[in-house]
Parts: structure tokens; sequence; C-alpha cells
């Protein structure tokens, strides 16, 4: 495994069929922009890609919705997202578009050296065909109900209700989306990756990180959510997928007899940061500065990342390694961070009912508040489950972390040099043991912060960058400047001269979280931006240096300015919307349970009771059941089972007790019968925990 000497980084392009909401940002975008800024920050050299996804069933579909033509869905949220994104200081070295000429020529060469190289089966099939718009119907429009679920409006490939990856044939009751009619199926010809001869070594690079023989990347650096979808897949084992598709808007498909069929926007899409290298890499030529876009894609020392959200996963850590490994030449990714995803107020972010936040309309209504946003959607990115983002939460968070401790600190330090020095720092002076614990802590935080962002736990190292904040604030504390400049001049000094360089500091650990606000630190504190180590010095501002105006960095969001929003989101939502959780709850219930009352008598009905687990075994082709065997102190032990594999290992659980919910209506999964249920708790990491007995019970004894 070769040392990386520069970093592709690519964050998932965006579907432009409609504007960005606060869960694209958290899931996938704000996350590649702290990454990317503390590479670049460390002297690493970085491209950072992404662009609109122009093609595919949901752009045709938001057109007809509209009224209009997929080119003018494109034109218009390509433009509106991509501001966006400048506007929230997530820059990217190109923001490009898949339906550009240079993408569909790259996308055209790559299939057809795909073919050149045997990856394709063409096969005939039976396709729903929409007699009424006399069209064959990809995926996305054809609706039915779930095989899994029962969910009336599942899709042609995806039941959005239970996350079930469906095929169209297997939906009940298939309906077209365009004209509501039931769709027939009718044969036609499509071009199938050969995926099944992938296996083995999808399989061995995935979780061996072991390629063609040599060493890749780390598995143990893979988050185990993308591990499992990936191992899911494998265990049912890789099948053929159809890379075309019958449809006008895409990219053609390049071969005679191939009129009215496109690539399959999940061969088009990937092939958009390639496409997209080379735009960046032409842009540069014409400015004097001639470029390799190839070894950005090509060379072994490159590492290649994917940010994207869970629902990707697939596509990028087994699709698109397949397809650039057939095609030859390329590095394959070393690692893909997928992140859960983020809920608003209690309830699923739905862009059909307009219960979203959307990035543009928060910086019309919040202007020069980006950072605000930034760090409480760092705080919650939904790195290992789902999490939420409420806006009393953002308001809390602005006024008791932002305010209390960024601002608090700074403000103070700017205010007493203005104060006693005229505006100057003054000297150091000889280092004392707070000074030497001050320094420890502020270059113990930073090297954490960079542990943190290289193994993607992001929340983690933006709360060790405000720990450096913490710092000061205590060592501001513990010293009392402002009292004793009266009686030790000398060291009230050394006091402010540390604590201004602490500020300096601060405004490069918090850069990558930060970057409007560390840019206003730099100026009220007049230095420049500078390399990570070199910025961490404590002799970075020294005696005599003029500092700038003291400005507030944040002001308090008062509750006069959250009621709007909170009203905004309701008021926009459709009638049948869910109401938005209360403050602490996750169903607007008025004390904070997360369910509604329920009656005794209903309570009354349950059967609790206390088990011993005495054996347990995973449940065939399931990454999350085991199959347990629970003592009850009946005539025969009770089969369950739990979604707790991911947890433990079986051989940990003989001998635990545990609360069983014992009259349960009996329930198949995976054709196993579940004979009741195991209640679990969650702890802080998102664990699940037993919700076991303090002392021990004999088996069958009653939880009242």
């Amino acid at each position: 495994m070769k040392t990386p000497t520069r970093h592709t980084v690519t964050a998932a392009l965006p579907y432009a069929n409609g504007p960005l909401h606060i869960g694209h940002i958290a899931g996938a975008y704000l996350p590649a922009d702290i990454y990317v800024r503390n590479l670049r920050q460390r002297g690493k050299e970085v491209l950072f890609i992404c662009g609109s996804d122009e093609h595919g069933a949901a752009i045709t579909m938001r057109a007809m919705k509209e009224g209009t033509t997929p080119r003018a869905i494109v034109d218009k949220y390509h433009v509106l997202m991509g501001q966006a994104f400048q506007d929230f200081g997530i820059h990217f070295d190109i923001y490009d578009r898949t339906s550009s000429d240079l993408h569909r020529e790259t996308s055209q060469g790559f299939f057809l050296k795909l073919l050149e190289n045997g990856a394709f089966n063409v096969q005939e099939e039976q396709q729903y065909f929409d007699e009424v718009a006399e069209q064959f119907l990809a995926d996305r429009y054809i609706m039915g109900t779930c095989p899994s679920c029962g969910n009336p409006d599942a899709y042609g490939d995806q039941c959005e209700k239970c996350g079930s990856a469906l095929s169209p044939k297997e939906l009940k009751d298939p309906r077209s989306t365009l004209s509501g009619a039931k769709p027939v199926l009718r044969p036609t010809r499509h071009w199938y990756l050969r995926m099944d001869e992938a296996q083995q070594w999808v399989d061995s690079w995935i979780n061996t990180g072991v390629l063609d023989g040599q060493p890749h990347h780390d598995p143990k650096e893979w988050k185990a959510s993308v591990l499992g979808q990936c191992n899911s897949w494998l265990k049912d084992g890789l099948r053929p997928r159809a890379m075309t598709r019958d449809l006008e808007w895409g990219v053609p498909v390049p071969l005679p007899g191939a009129a009215g069929k496109v690539l399959y926007v999940w061969l088009d899409a990937p092939i958009g940061y390639i496409s997209a290298t080379k735009h960046w890499a032409a842009l540069r030529q014409a400015q004097g500065q001639p470029t390799d876009w190839e070894k950005w894609w090509k060379a072994d020392d490159t590492r290649l990342i994917h940010f994207i959200g869970k629902d990707n996963i697939v596509f990028h850590a087994i699709i698109f390694p397949i397809l650039l490994k057939m095609h030859g030449g390329y590095v394959l990714p070393q690692n893909v961070p997928a992140n859960e995803f983020l809920n608003l107020e209690g309830r699923k972010i739905s862009t059909s009912r307009n219960w979203a936040v959307w990035l543009h309309e928060y910086i019309e209504r919040w202007p020069h508040r980006q950072d605000e946003l930034r760090y409480c959607l760092a705080t919650i990115i939904p790195e290992q489950k789902d999490s939420e983002f409420t806006w009393k939460d953002f308001q809390e968070k602005n006024n008791s972390e932002l305010v209390s401790i960024i601002g608090n600190f700074v403000q103070r330090v700017m205010v007493l040099c203005h104060k006693f020095y005229e505006g100057k720092a003054p000297a150091p002076g000889t280092a004392t043991p707070d000074d030497l614990t001050l320094w420890s802590a502020v270059h113990g935080n930073a090297e954490e912060v960079v542990r943190a962002i290289d193994a993607f736990r992001l929340r983690d190292a933006l709360s060790a960058a405000m720990n450096v904040a913490r710092a000061g604030n205590k060592y501001l504390s513990d010293n009392e400047p402002w009292k004793l400049v009266k009686t030790d001049p000398d060291r009230t000094r050394a006091i402010l001269g540390n604590s201004l360089n602490v500020a300096a500091a601060l405004s490069t650990v918090l850069e990558p979280f930060l970057p409007f606000t560390s840019e206003r630190l730099r100026r009220m504190l007049r230095i420049d931006a500078a390399p990570w180590a070199d910025a961490l010095r404590s002799d970075r501002i020294g005696p005599g240096h003029v500092l700038g105006a003291a400005e507030h960095l944040f002001k308090p969001i008062t509750d006069e300015e959250i009621q709007p929003e909170i009203e905004r989101l309701h008021a926009n939502a459709p009638s049948e919307a869910p109401p938005a959780a209360a403050p602490g709850a996750t169903d607007g219930s008025p004390d904070g349970r997360s369910k509604p009352n329920i009656s005794f008598d209903d309570f009354a009905k349950l059967d609790l009771r206390v088990g011993t687990i005495t054996a347990a075994e995973r449940v065939p082709k399931s990454d999350k059941l085991l199959k347990l065997t629970i003592d009850l102190g009946e005539a025969a032990p009770r089969t369950v089972v739990s979604g707790i594999a991911m947890h433990y290992a079986p051989e940990q659980l003989p001998g635990q007790q545990v609360v069983l919910v014992a009259n349960l209506e009996p329930r198949k999964m995976r054709g196993v019968e579940s004979q009741g249920m195991v209640l679990m708790a969650e702890d802080a990491s998102g664990k699940l925990v037993f919700m076991q007995p303090k002392d021990v019970v004999t088996p069958g004894g009653e939880v009242r």
C-alpha cells in the first residue's frame, strides 16, 4: 500500500431536480468540506470534485410535474445548487454537470472500452411498457405494493418505507407514474454488466483490503455500516445488472441499433467525477497552468475518497469499483465514509411534503450566519446512526457554545488588550506551569482534531477544536488578568499574550468547521492564514503587534427569531404532514415522552417476563439478526429473532438475562418464527444494551 501523495475527494453528485436541504449537507457535503479543508491546512495535495447529476428518471419526472423540459429543470437547479454550495462555504475545485458535451463523450468512451473488454452481456428481457404513454418504463416510472412491507407506494427500484431494494417485477399491482395505467410486459434489449464475474475479487478487496495480490486499504478503517451493506450484497451473490435504459433523456448508448436507449444513471453519474476532473484540468490549461488530469485517477499514490449518504453505498463501494477495474487503469476508492440520515423536528425529511430546511432559503433569511448552521450540523453529522436537527437545538448550540465559549473567550482577550495595551499585543514573558498546561491542551487537542478527521470522526474533531477555546476560557478564569493587572502587570502581560496566541490557534483549528468565523477572527487579530504546524506556535503574535477592533464573533439567537422558523416549517408543509416534535420529544408529546399516552388497560395486556438466553446463533443471509433460545421456565424454550448481531457476537450471549415481551404475536423473520421480543435500550454511543434485572431472577419471573 503506497503512501498517498495526493487525495481525490468526491462528494455525491446531487440530483438537479430540486434544491439542497440540510439533510444533504449534513450527510455528504459538509463532512467532505471539513475533511478537505483540514488536508489543505496540512499541506496535502487535494482535488475536491462535485457536480449536478442531471440524468435519470427523477429529472424527467420533475419536468413532467412542472410542465417543462428536462433541460430547463437541470439548468435551473444546477445554478441554484452551485450558488448555495458557494454561499455556504463549501468550495469545490470544480462543480460540474453531467449534461455537458465533455461528460457525454467521456461516458460513451468509458462504455465502449468496457464493451471492448467484455464487461457486458446483451440480453433481451421483458420490461414494463406504458401503452398510454407509449414508452418503456424505467424503475422510477413504476409504483406498486412492496412485497416486503406492504407499502402501496413503493418504487420499482426501492421501497422508501422499509428500504428494500426491489425490481419492478417484484411489485404487486404495478402502475405507471406517467399515466396511472397498469403497464404490460414487452421485450426489449439491454447491456448487462457482468458483476457476477467480479464476486471473488470484490469480496477480497472489501474485506481484506487486498487487490490483485497487493495491499490496497485497511478494511478496519471502513465504517461497519458500509461493510455491512456491501457484505449483504456479496452474501446474496452479485448478479448481472442492466447498464442501459429505454429513455429519451440521458447519455445515448453509442452503438448502431440502440436508438432510444441511454446509459443507466449509475453508470453515467460516477463517471461524472472523471469528466469533472477533465474539465477542471482543461480550465487550468486555458489559464496557462498545464495539468495532468490522469494522475488524480490513475496514479498508484493517489487516495480516492467518496463522501456519500448511506443510500449510495453499493453504487460507490461495489458497482463503480467494478466499472473502474473492468475498464482498467484507474485507482479504486480507499474509503467510502458514508453517513446515515438526518431527521428534522422528530420526522424524516420529506421533499415531497416540504418537510425540510432548504439551504438557499436559510442563507436568504439568515445572511452572514452560515457558520452557525455549519456548527450545528457538524455536531450532529449522522456518522453512525440517524441524527436530528431542531430549531431549538440550533438556538441552544449557538447561544451556549458559539457565543459563550468561542465568542466569550475572544471578546474578553480583545477587549482587555485594547483596554490595557492600546490595542497592541503584550510580551508573553517567562512561561509558568499554568502557561505550559495551557499550551499542552492546545497542542493535544489540535493533534486530536487531525486524528479524528483522518478517521472520519468529524464530530469528535469539532469537539477537540472547541476544547482549545475551553482551555483558553479556563486559563483566563483561573488567572483573572482583569484583577491581576493591579498587582502584577508583568504576569498580566504574559497571560494576555498567551491568550492572543490561543485565539490565533483557534482561527486555524476551527477553520474546517467555521471558515467565515476563522477569517473574521484573523482580520481582528490582523494575521494571515498559516499552515497547520506554524499556526499553533505560542509566539505567532509577537509583542507590539497591532490588533484590529474588537468585535462579537457571534450574537445570541432569541426565541422571537426561532419561532417563525418553526411556524414556517409547519405552514409550508401540507396539512397531512405530521407535527414537529416538542423540544426533547419525538412526537410533540407535552412532557417529553417519545410516544403518546396509552391507557392502563392497554399496558396491562403486556406480559413481560424475565428469561435467560441459553443459546444464540446467526440467522443465515442476515447481518443484523440473531436466533436466540430463551428459557422462560416453560415446558420448552422460546425461539426469538433479535436484530442485535451488529452489537453482540453469539458466543457473548448464553447466560445473559433479558426482559421479554412474552405475549407478542409470533412472526416469521427470514424463515424463523420469533416467539417474543427482547427489550433493549440504546446507550450514548448508539450500542444496544439489555434491559436486564439488577439481580438474577428465576426464568419466567414476571416484570411488574
